[in-house]
């Protein structure tokens, strides 16, 4: 009999009181074997008095650290995952990541920690308060100034999570909770709740956070958004339509809380016209492409979903990415010489097949069948597996626009000009991330003052930083990840700043004399 997937709760693994024949009880499986891993509900679980334990207990602790104490928790809590990540990397396989895609995933939490822990440190005061910038004169004389103060909200965050980075995105929304001296509950997606359990687990074990600074919550949170109060914060990530019933809850909507949402979007590339095929930076960008296709299996949130190309080089670009994409080899990740490993589950696959038909329907399908691949060490029937599809479509049909398929899937759509290009591209209504590929700098220059407006990251990629480019899908610490519209409107990262933003900022009127108490 397989396990029912424990909450932590209170500074205490707690098992749900549901059976495992409960209706309630949700079933999580092997994205490659189809094996049942464990079971995953809420039933019975004190959601109230694990809110109570946050604001009363790891509250008060958190806040009353300086910043660079704080950081000192977020550098062990890095070094506790890191010591116990081949833990993590073998589960992953489990929701059909590769090693790459694993550590993607887990190496990229340790290392927001560590950059937050240093930047704590470089760029905030050893006070468990912020003042902001240069006194203000408010009167003609020199006794009356103005401020603003940021301090910690005596809240919680409640993280709600997506099934794609069961790892990195509780460790980095953790990282910025922590230094704004807030406890933090987390909520994995279900599909993949086991290794985020299991990371918890290992925070746990190593007694590193002070008491009710991170609590679990595995199965679901409806209840809990009834309990979230003023000074609370709900971070969200997932679809945009989760993101809408969210955001309009009663109890937020009453209470005011801060609503924080990275939702899914129809992120693009975009080969700038003067881009010649067989030059570096035309391979540049089928790489590119192909790396956003496959990494993680095409399950993030960053990843490439429309390729943009001049109509005079779209045939061009189409055979490039087919002979690139046919390079790919599926299966068990564990399997010598596996590119690409499965979906998270049968019902992910299931959708991704829905999309990439609706797609389709306006154009053609140029790589991959969507019922059929061959994979590597596997049954392709009981495993989450998925050939990596590529279409061609009408670039003015709305489908390749308003459809995400959540996985190993992009579209080629061909513009005629420039504007046709930024009109293209707006047409997502907002974005997380997009890619520009081209020297000429008046042309990219022009293209993004059209194409900001609509984009939380522009990744220009350029003859000159080819060699040195992080990629079009991974979002950095040091710049915001969040985009506007269909992209949520949310905000995460950005340095500081994502960490500011969870203080509250208040204006201070008062003497020279009691301002400069404060910076003591």
């Amino acid at each position: 009999m397989q396990p029912m997937l424990q909450s932590y709760l209170q500074d205490t693994w707690v098992t749900p009181t549901a059976t495992h024949e409960s209706t309630s009880a949700t079933d999580v499986r092997d994205a490659v074997t189809g094996d049942l891993i464990c079971h995953v509900t809420s039933q019975g679980l004190d959601l109230a008095a694990a809110f109570e334990h946050a604001r009363r207990s790891g509250s008060p602790a958190l806040r009353a650290l300086t910043f660079h104490q704080r950081a000192d928790l977020l550098d062990a809590v890095a070094a506790a995952v890191r010591a116990r990540r081949e833990e993590l990397y073998a589960l992953s396989a489990r929701a059909g990541a590769t090693l790459l895609d694993a550590r993607y995933d887990v190496d990229g939490g340790i290392r927001v920690l560590r950059d937050y822990a240093t930047r704590a440190r470089a760029e905030l005061p050893d006070a468990p308060y912020l003042v902001e910038g240069p006194a203000e004169r408010l009167a003609r004389g020199e006794d009356f100034l103005g401020v603003h103060l940021c301090t910690p909200s005596p809240g919680l965050m409640l993280q709600v999570n997506a099934f794609n980075f069961p790892v990195w995105a509780p460790l980095e929304k953790l990282a910025q909770a922590v230094l704004a001296g807030m406890p933090t509950v987390v909520k994995p997606a279900t599909p993949t709740a086991y290794l985020t359990e299991h990371l918890v687990r290992i925070v746990a074990d190593a007694a590193v956070l002070p008491p009710g600074a991170l609590q679990l919550v595995v199965g679901s949170v409806r209840p809990a958004l009834d309990l979230i109060r003023e000074q609370d914060v709900l971070s969200f990530t997932g679809s945009a339509a989760t993101a809408r019933t969210l955001r309009t809850h009663p109890n937020l909507v009453a209470r005011s809380v801060r609503f924080n949402a990275e939702a899914d979007s129809v992120n693009a590339i975009v080969l700038a016209p003067d881009v010649r095929p067989g030059s570096p930076l035309f391979a540049a960008f089928v790489r590119e492409v192909v790396t956003e296709m496959t990494v993680k299996a095409g399950q993030k949130c960053t990843a490439i979903r429309r390729v943009l190309v001049p109509r005079e080089h779209e045939l061009t670009v189409l055979d490039a990415l087919s002979a690139e994409l046919a390079g790919v080899t599926v299966g068990n990740p564990a399997a010598e010489g596996v590119r690409m490993g499965a979906v998270v589950s049968l019902e992910q696959r299931d959708d991704v097949r829905r999309a990439v038909r609706t797609i389709a329907a306006s154009g053609r399908l140029v790589h991959g069948d969507p019922d059929k691949v061959r994979v590597v060490d596997a049954d392709p029937e009981r495993g989450a597996f998925l050939d990596a599809l590529l279409v061609s479509a009408d670039p003015d049909a709305a489908a390749p626009h308003e459809v995400e398929p959540f996985g190993p899937a992009a579209t080629v759509l061909a513009y005629r000009d420039t504007a046709h290009a930024t009109d293209l591209v707006a047409r997502g209504l907002g974005s997380l991330a997009a890619s520009v590929v081209g020297d000429d700098l008046d042309w990219t220059a022009a293209f993004v003052q059209e194409a900001a407006p609509w984009h939380g990251r522009l990744h220009l990629l350029d003859s000159t930083n080819l060699a040195q480019t992080t990629g079009h899908g991974s979002p950095l610490p040091a710049l915001r990840h969040g985009g506007p519209g269909r992209a949520g409107g949310g905000s995460e990262l950005a340095g500081i700043r994502g960490v500011v933003d969870l203080m509250q900022r208040t204006a201070l009127q008062a003497s020279p004399r009691f301002l400069d108490s404060l910076r003591r």
